[in-house]
């Protein structure tokens, strides 16, 4: 496994499911691999670079790679030729089937991933896929681990991330490293598919607490009452939460928020629906009752087919307006 001590270049080897795989205790600022340059994982990198590691990148749009390689990552074709350059490799995706054509698809990383590379998928997946695809690099020699992460695009380019990380507990305190780089909070949540599950369970309450805010607001501001003072009665009160003390969705309460420009950049509806889709399919999974979870999964399918796909989930407050308007 790629290991990130300081200092160190010796090499060990373990048995492993009848594979060895060599676990290196590697010099730090060693290249890291980048798959996946969109709102979060372009500065995610950027975060890498600034802390002296090389980056090598690529991403399926090539215009959203520009911008790293004018920092000095190296640009290359396809997350095969990643592998072949690098054994340290994050992954940020838009969902699972990106992740599995990244990872098993013809020019993907397990086509030349070295003996040993950690791979570290940060996107938001299906637990189940987090395991197979766990299962698939340990057959090339490779070690998996799940570490989706939180706080938005804000929190990513600040370095102010919560990662929240499944694999094994050994290779967990090797990523390290990279994952400070990167985030404020990295909490090692079981074996892989946990971090998964933690970020389902994390984004279905943020949906329901976003819902509640917009409703909030929406009903107080109908009432008479100006919004930055609701607000901020909020923000010293019991009702308190994230949605509206960090991430408002009402025009004019807030600044450096999508929804004080127009609801551009942020976490998009089209992922929040996505997100909340997999929440309910592993409630199903698993029997267990989310009602809330389920309701507001709808109103954001809703919200897709209505125009709010490409709008951050805050829009949640601009739909609802428009909705009583009609």
């Amino acid at each position: 496994m790629a290991a990130l001590f300081r200092g160190s270049r010796s090499i060990w080897f373990r048995w492993n499911k009848n594979v060895f795989v060599s676990t290196r205790s590697m010099a730090s600022k060693t290249p890291v691999g980048f798959i996946g340059l969109g709102n979060m994982g372009s500065p995610m990198a950027k975060n890498l670079i600034k802390n002296g590691y090389p980056v090598i990148a690529t991403d399926v749009f090539p215009e959203s790679c520009k911008e790293l390689q004018d920092l000095g990552a190296q640009v290359v074709d396809s997350p095969a030729y990643v592998a072949e350059k690098a054994d340290r490799i994050i992954t940020m995706l838009p969902s699972s089937p990106n992740v599995i054509e990244v990872y098993t698809g013809s020019n993907g990383i397990l086509k030349k991933v070295k003996k040993g590379t950690l791979l570290v998928d940060s996107s938001t997946i299906d637990p189940a896929v987090a395991k197979e695809m766990a299962v698939a690099a340990e057959k090339m020699g490779a070690v998996f681990m799940d570490a989706p992460v939180s706080g938005g695009v804000g929190a990513a380019s600040m370095a102010k991330l919560t990662f929240m990380v499944g694999g094994l507990e050994e290779e967990f305190k090797a990523a390290q490293e990279l994952f400070t780089c990167m985030g404020a909070n990295v909490v090692y949540c079981g074996q892989v598919g946990t971090g998964q599950a933690a970020k389902l369970c994390n984004n279905m309450l943020l949906a329901i607490g976003m819902i509640g805010t917009a409703e909030t607001m929406n009903l107080g501001i109908r009432l008479g009452l100006d919004p930055k003072l609701l607000a901020k009665i909020l923000n010293m009160s019991s009702g308190r939460c994230w949605s509206s003390d960090t991430y408002n969705p009402v025009p004019g309460v807030m600044e450096g928020v999508p929804s004080a420009n127009n609801y551009q950049g942020g976490f998009g509806t089209t992922l929040m629906a996505k997100d909340l889709g997999l929440a309910q399919n592993t409630a199903t999974n698993t029997k267990t009752p989310i009602p809330l979870g389920s309701l507001a999964h709808q109103i954001y399918r809703i919200m897709c087919s209505r125009g709010y796909a490409n709008k951050d989930f805050s829009s949640i407050f601009q739909f609802l307006r428009e909705e009583e308007a009609q």
